[in-house]
């Protein structure tokens, strides 16, 4: 008998030694289900998120505010006009115009008839035996093809989209 021990091979053989398989196999580790409450608060987390994302980017895109413009003008009153001694006017008492003074109201109505404004007769000034208050009303959406504005129940007056915008109020009761 020899003494002699071989020397082992540089490289592993190709072929696993007999006996050995020729793949180990390494169990995948068991998949574990979410419970009903979790996967209920995934799903409500990531509905939120879309929702949220959504309306982030349909509300950048839109305009903030709806365009508006203040309707300004002149509203006279010709007749039964007193002069208070300072720099307003007043109404004769009981003179069928007790309705128009500062404060009275003044509506807008849009081209379908709508109410889209309102706003009230401002400052006065007598000039000439007359009466002549200041019409300011704020907010008045723009884009109709006309307006129309009353100044308490005194019928409407019809101005253009142009006249409206650029104050073209000049009104006159009396």
């Amino acid at each position: 008998m020899d003494d002699h021990i071989p020397e082992p091979p540089a490289t592993p053989p190709a072929v696993p030694p007999v006996g050995w398989p020729a793949t180990l196999e390494v169990p995948a580790p068991a998949k574990r289900r979410l419970g009903p409450v979790t996967a209920g608060l995934i799903g409500l987390a990531v509905g939120a998120g879309i929702v949220g994302g959504i309306w982030a980017i349909t509300a950048a895109g839109g305009p903030s505010e709806p365009a508006t413009f203040t309707l300004e003008g002149d509203f006279t009153l010709t007749e039964d006009a007193t002069d208070t001694g300072g720099d307003d006017c007043a109404v004769g008492y009981d003179s069928g115009y007790d309705d128009i003074a500062e404060g009275t109201s003044v509506t807008v109505y849009g081209a379908d008839g709508d109410v889209i404004a309102t706003g009230a007769l401002g400052d006065s000034t007598y000039q000439n035996y007359t009466c002549v208050f200041d019409v300011s009303v704020p907010d008045v959406p723009k884009g109709e093809k006309f307006y129309k504005v009353e100044v308490s129940h005194r019928g409407t007056l019809q101005l253009t989209a142009e006249e409206a915008e650029n104050g073209g109020l000049a009104a006159s009761l009396g």
